[in-house]
């Protein structure tokens, strides 16, 4: 029986899908048996992968491992061929498409920042709001006192406060990243993913990105995919080590370093 099943067993029933994944047993994401294959080539194997509710996680592994794969699968993007993907008890998230799985609460993040250039960093986290994004809405409808807390919330969590009124193309590489992470933060995500987030970050950005990213666990569950070990080992809680679409190790850093397994096939020490 799977652990997903287990845990329904214990005193679950079949309930309509709610707006909000049910992480009454502390698990948020439950990846079961997952395959997918492209074209004979198998990108992941059998995966199997749980992530708590409010845990910040790193993934890691060789390039081909199945980390792009595994995100896709769980934002709707990619179907797999078997296996089963739900968001805490009751989402089915293959039954779903990713406008629905966005609206569910999972967020992603890629690894190249996408924001709107010619807008201030303000209402890019304004356009960025979860509710109705009719263009008259959007145009001339009045922000609430509740609305503009939460932007004034985001903007201090994601450290652009003081660049609120300024163009969002005008900002640095890693000031993108930040806003980006905010308007993602503005849909109010249960479960966030974030692609390579330090790629091409100075070191002060990637230190300020590692306290970004430490600070939203807890209130959500986090998801980080990464190359670089520097920086994995600033905020890994936990480390889970894809290899040809399976887990090849999970662990703290500590122990997935010091893993055989994992110095051969990945950190080459």
């Amino acid at each position: 029986m799977t652990a997903r099943l287990i845990d329904r067993a214990l005193g679950r029933g079949i309930r309509s899908q709610p707006l909000k994944p049910d992480v009454s047993h502390n698990i948020i994401l439950y990846l079961e048996d997952i395959t997918v294959s492209f074209d004979g080539f198998r990108a992941l194997n059998a995966l199997n992968l749980y992530i708590e509710a409010g845990e910040l996680r790193c993934i890691i592994g060789p390039n081909g491992a199945g980390k792009t794969t595994m995100m896709d699968v769980i934002t709707g993007k990619t179907r797999p061929d078997a296996g089963s993907a739900w968001f805490g008890q009751t989402i089915d998230l293959l039954a779903m498409r990713e406008p629905a799985i966005a609206e569910a609460g999972i967020g992603r993040k890629f690894q190249k920042p996408t924001v709107f250039g010619s807008h201030t960093v303000f209402e890019n986290l304004e356009l960025a709001m979860a509710g109705d994004k009719s263009p008259w809405k959007i145009l001339f409808a009045k922000l609430s006192g509740e609305q503009l807390g939460r932007i004034e919330q985001v903007l201090e969590t994601i450290g652009l406060t003081h660049e609120r009124d300024r163009d969002a193309g005008s900002l640095s590489h890693g000031q993108k990243q930040w806003l980006e992470i905010g308007m993602l933060l503005m849909q109010d995500p249960q479960l966030l993913l974030v692609d390579e987030p330090v790629a091409g970050m100075t070191p002060q950005e990637t230190e300020r990105t590692a306290e970004l990213l430490v600070s939203l666990a807890g209130q959500r569950s986090v998801v980080v995919v990464e190359h670089d070990m520097d920086f994995v080992r600033s905020i890994a809680r936990k480390v889970t080590v894809l290899h040809e679409g399976s887990v090849l190790a999970e662990g703290s850093i500590d122990q997935v370093q010091n893993d055989q397994k994992v110095v051969e096939v990945y950190l080459g020490e």
